[in-house]
């Protein structure tokens, strides 16, 4: 259930979770049900295909999320880089991860200007220790990230942070 809780927008059918997580139709159909009695999981159909997807506003969802984040050790690459990076305007999660499928290799976009991409390198090497994953980045500035709107992946791209108030 890593899909739904991580990125609250990401959706999937019973077949596509079944090849997903190589188990039976049925055992997910079951829990599928279960989570969405507990009003965790919302569904709708779309042609023949019943879709689930996380109820966000359930009371329940954004400590989940939480959970989640400390699980795949995201929370600890961030609160490390984001104080000490430099004028860092945003943090994306990238990839696999931001649909909610763990393959191991976590990918950041890091949207900032004067940005210690040294800084950063040791921090995602110590980070990939901890955390027993591989971490890949890419650093931006505000205008190359608008330049590059179109970008491959960047739809699916999953704000994890974003700085508040003015530099």
């Amino acid at each position: 259930m890593l899909r739904f809780f991580l990125n609250g927008s990401s959706s999937s059918y019973l077949r596509q979770l079944e090849s997903e997580f190589g188990e039976s139709s049925n055992a997910i159909r079951v829990e599928l049900n279960r989570f969405e009695q507990a009003g965790l999981l919302q569904s709708f159909t779309q042609g023949n295909r019943k879709y689930y997807k996380a109820q966000t506003t359930h009371p329940l969802f954004k400590d989940i999320h939480s959970i989640i984040l400390k699980y795949i050790g995201i929370d600890q690459v961030i609160d490390q880089v984001v104080n000490k990076l430099g004028d860092l305007d945003r943090v994306f999660l990238q990839g696999d991860f931001a649909e909610g499928r763990d393959n191991g290799t976590i990918n950041f976009i890091f949207v900032g200007e004067n940005l210690d991409c040294d800084y950063l390198l040791r921090l995602v090497t110590k980070a990939e220790k901890l955390i027993s994953r591989r971490v890949q980045f890419l650093v931006m500035s505000e205008k190359e990230y608008e330049l590059h709107a179109g970008f491959e992946g960047r739809e699916r791209a999953l704000l994890l942070w974003e700085s508040v108030g003015e530099r």
